[in-house]
């Protein structure tokens, strides 16, 4: 029987959407302005300042679309491979080969490294692919930081260097929509041509609005792309008019959350963000580390120090079920988990731990994961919640988790 209401909280712990703070819901909750008010172009300017101080850059122009992650990736397409221009795609399972698609279906030529599931990026591939390129028609190397399937977040300045190392001057584009906001990022010192990001995820915000940070190089490379297009035109967006800046009207309750949940980043203090992140994830490995010792559930990531920040992916054994775990844990015990996506269906559930999530919520999580492979009759090491409680109590940090 389906519950007309649910007292309470339900703990919503997919990697995206993500729960939302009183302070973002509030400034959502305002009513619309008219386009003439100055509010508005305040707004986006705060918000594209915001932005830039995130992702550390001084030299980025950022450019906002009315539009998810899948529409970013579409404006890096349209705009930076021109025809006859090859992508590079380095395997990072799901994401990767869905951008991947992505290119092809609009007629873009793709390579792309092999992944090796439960591994990161594999670097030395990419460098090799680059150095085979003596035509020099990879324009951009397309890297999805935090692949939000699998958990697995790979090293953007071990891609940077085997760049480098090749000699090839493509452009470094880096998909940061499950990374930004959780873990650092610095577009310039990093040397990232263009950062991909979406508000769903460390921004804290509806799914909605897409965005692009944009360094004079790839602003180069677009301007010489006799590509036709329009709406994903990033140079149609330049200058101070905000209808301009979004092609038509504004998402301006989305951009009045997003100026909201920016300033309480900048508030706590990005690396205080940073440290709760890496603590909080911290927590829900202990926690699977315990539940691993019987053998039904596991780290689907393999190499311990690519896990992210983000997401844990849990990977389950033959004959346990994660879709049943996912609809236990959310109908009886009121905790929201993701499943697996692509080749990681019916494989993989999936604990959130990003955005505005604190300690109590990682635990609750974990006590209604463990409460549901319990209905379940999954076996598992029963001192999961104890092994992520013993990890929190020994953080030294002076600032609430």
């Amino acid at each position: 029987m389906t519950r007309t209401r649910i007292p309470g909280t339900r703990f919503l712990h997919s990697p995206g959407p993500t729960h939302l703070p009183d302070a973002v819901l509030a400034a959502m909750a305002r009513q619309p302005m008219d386009l003439a008010d100055p509010r508005v172009a305040d707004t986006i300017m705060a918000c594209e300042a915001g932005l830039k101080r995130l992702l550390r850059t001084v030299d980025g122009e950022v450019f906002f679309y009315a539009a998810n992650g899948h529409g970013a990736w579409e404006v890096v397409i349209q705009n930076l491979l021109a025809p006859g221009a090859l992508a590079l795609v380095p395997g990072t399972g799901h994401f990767s080969d869905s951008w991947a698609v992505q290119c092809q279906a609009l007629d873009r030529e793709v390579l792309r490294t092999p992944w090796a599931e439960g591994r990161p990026i594999d670097t030395e591939a990419v460098a090799q692919l680059l150095r085979d390129d003596r035509e020099r028609r990879i324009a951009a190397v397309l890297m999805v930081h935090t692949d939000t399937a699998s958990g697995i977040t790979s090293d953007i300045d071990a891609m940077r260097a085997a760049m480098d190392a090749s000699g090839h001057p493509a452009l470094l584009v880096v998909d940061a929509v499950a990374s930004l906001g959780a873990a650092p990022l610095a577009m310039d010192s990093q040397r990232i041509d263009v950062v991909v990001g979406a508000s769903q995820k460390g921004l804290m915000l509806p799914p909605g609005v897409g965005f692009v940070a944009v360094n004079a190089a790839a602003q180069a490379v677009a301007q010489a792309n006799p590509t036709p297009r329009f709406y994903w035109d990033w140079t149609r967006r330049a200058g101070a008019m905000p209808y301009n800046k979004f092609c038509g009207t504004p998402p301006l309750n989305l951009m009045a959350g997003m100026e909201a949940g920016l300033g309480l980043l900048f508030e706590e203090g990005l690396e205080a963000v940073f440290d709760r992140h890496r603590h909080l994830s911290a927590a829900v490995h202990a926690a699977v580390e315990a539940w691993s010792r019987e053998g039904a559930v596991g780290f689907f990531c393999t190499e311990p120090s690519a896990r992210s920040v983000s997401v844990t992916a849990i990977r389950t054994a033959p004959g346990t079920d994660p879709d049943a775990i996912r609809r236990i844990a959310r109908e009886r015990f009121d905790v929201s988990i993701a499943g697996g996506l692509g080749p990681l269906a019916g494989r993989v559930f999936r604990i959130g731990h990003l955005g505005d999530v604190n300690a109590p919520m990682v635990l609750g999580a974990l006590a209604g994961v463990e409460a549901a492979m319990t209905v379940l009759g999954v076996p598992y090491g029963r001192d999961g919640v104890a092994a992520a409680v013993s990890r929190l109590a020994s953080v030294t940090s002076a600032g609430p988790l």
